[in-house]
């Protein structure tokens, strides 16, 4: 029985996890972007012809300057590419759909009636969740 693109995407290690911290920073250079979502810069490239949603933009010196939200945007089309098994062209109609930026997130782990002002103040608890945690991981200096 062939393996389904979810389970090759797992086999080849392409799965990304949603538990990816993003530095509280204006501003990522590819490379950086690259590293975080574990993507190839040659991907983010790419990807950046098909999603008309995912704009980073340049530098004075031309090189890609991607947001906070571009940065989230590649870990959803991430999410839906390698851990859903979407096309690029059914994963670009997701994201281009009425409500398409809605279905980012985790909101379906929530009950429906969790209004939709609930969602940025949680994604801001887990922000701040994330850096305790990053803040806690770190050695701490032998006395």
């Amino acid at each position: 029985m062939p393996k389904s693109r979810t389970a090759r995407a797992l086999h080849r290690g392409q799965a990304v996890s949603d538990d990816v911290f993003i530095p509280e920073k204006l501003y990522f250079r590819i490379g950086e972007v690259s590293r975080l979502t574990r993507t190839k810069a040659y991907v983010l490239r790419y990807w950046e012809t098909e999603f008309p949603t995912l704009r980073p933009g340049k530098s004075s010196t031309g090189h890609r300057l991607y947001r906070r939200r571009d940065v989230e945007m590649v870990l959803e089309i991430r999410r839906l590419l390698y851990g859903q098994g979407f096309t690029i062209d059914g994963a670009r109609k997701l994201l281009a759909g009425p409500s398409g930026r809605e279905k980012t997130g985790q909101k379906h782990l929530f009950s429906a009636a969790a209004s939709g002002a609930e969602a940025p103040r949680l994604r801001e608890i887990r922000r701040e969740l994330q850096g305790i945690l990053s803040i806690l991981s770190r050695k701490l200096p032998h006395s």
